[in-house]
């Protein structure tokens, strides 16, 4: 058997992507060096992006077996080195271009990315649960999703998610991490030990513009952003760094809760957000041994805030729809597998997935955006 040769080995090795920018490890420059001996042993030199890449035996054992299935081969060896400064500065720019300035690839006109921000007019009415499973959700289906944690003071979806490791750092560019296929970016990963984060209004409006401007989350096809609760600096931020993004307000049905969804729905209004619809949580329990509907928390709570919210806004807002009180909904917050993942069949992952459905699949809205047109002569 004729021996393999350099241009065998970098096709082999072209089809193993690096597992937290999600590319081929030749078109990140992580090829050093491939040398195949007389006797077919092949030894490859990979640069890590960073000193002790806790992806590292991944990356060992991914490139050992992309290059032992090449005709030929007999062995494998793969010896790991680290990127110097200019080669990372060189990656950065392969993957965000050449940028002057921190830019915002989702706010830019040609971007595709439906971007949503998730609100609420209170906490406790499921919104960073919702968050989640719609995320999951969507990524199930086959779509790109990002979700941006910007709940910084109570962030709880790097646990809701089951991502524990940090975000990898190329050069000032911040590589999300992953899980259910979802990328996420959270304040919490920058912390040690669930500590509390004190931050005013412009040190967040600062934090949000760097994860926008400096995460690499790739192309997506969704951003989903878990705004705190209410009406304040995160909501009014988003607007300013995002103004293509739209509204999606969680609610229950209880009266309390609806009043203050409809003021969380009037700063999309005043912000100049477009509102896509209203989510009605906890929206009744099945009795578990006859199946009838107990409405804990009252009926009728969203379709009355997308009826108001409607005529604030003078345009129609839907009920996206409503989902119903389930257990094992908050026992996947807690165990990191969200309901649409461990319970698709259950009615809540079943109104969560079209929800999804219906949002996710949308084009993105040209509001805002530049059209080519040509006048007719």
């Amino acid at each position: 058997m004729s021996l393999p040769t350099n241009d065998d080995i970098r096709a082999a090795l072209a089809t193993v992507n690096d597992p937290e920018i999600h590319r081929p490890i030749t078109d990140l420059g992580m090829v050093a060096s491939i040398d195949v001996a007389q006797g077919g042993q092949v030894t490859v030199g990979i640069l890590l992006t960073t000193q002790g890449c806790p992806l590292r035996d991944r990356i060992t054992r991914d490139v050992t077996a992309a290059v032992e299935r090449v005709p030929g081969v007999t062995s494998v060896s793969v010896s790991l080195d680290v990127m110097s400064d200019e080669q990372r500065q060189s990656l950065r720019s392969t993957l965000q271009g050449d940028r002057a300035g921190r830019v915002i690839p989702f706010a830019q006109p040609g971007s595709l990315t439906r971007i949503y921000a998730i609100a609420s007019g209170k906490g406790g009415v499921g919104k960073s649960s919702t968050t989640a499973n719609l995320a999951v959700a969507m990524a199930q289906q086959g779509r790109s999703v990002g979700v941006v944690d910007a709940d910084v003071y109570g962030y709880s979806l790097p646990r809701m998610l089951g991502i524990s490791e940090r975000p990898a750092l190329v050069d000032g560019m911040i590589v999300p991490p992953e899980g259910h296929g979802v990328k996420l970016i959270s304040a919490g990963m920058f912390v040690p030990d669930n500590r509390a984060i004190a931050l005013r209004g412009p040190m967040l409006h600062k934090w949000l513009e760097q994860v926008l401007g400096d995460a690499f989350f790739g192309d997506l096809d969704v951003l989903l952003l878990d705004l705190p609760p209410g009406t304040g600096d995160m909501a009014i931020s988003t607007a300013a760094l995002l103004p293509g993004a739209e509204v999606v307000v969680v609610t229950t049905p209880q009266l309390a809760a609806r009043e203050v969804a409809e003021r969380a729905g009037s700063v999309a209004l005043q912000t100049r957000l477009r509102i896509t619809g209203v989510i009605e949580n906890m929206a009744g329990l099945p009795c578990p041994h006859c199946g009838e509907m107990v409405d804990v928390f009252g009926t009728g709570g969203g379709q009355a805030v997308a009826d108001s919210l409607a005529k604030l806004v003078g345009a129609p807002v839907p009920l996206l729809g409503s989902v119903p009180i389930d257990p094992r909904l908050r026992e996947g917050g807690d165990t990191g597998v969200p309901i649409v993942a461990a319970m698709p069949d259950s009615p809540a992952a079943v109104a969560l997935r079209k929800i999804a459905d219906e949002i996710g699949g949308r084009s993105r809205s040209l509001v805002g955006r530049p059209l080519t047109l040509t006048p007719v002569s």
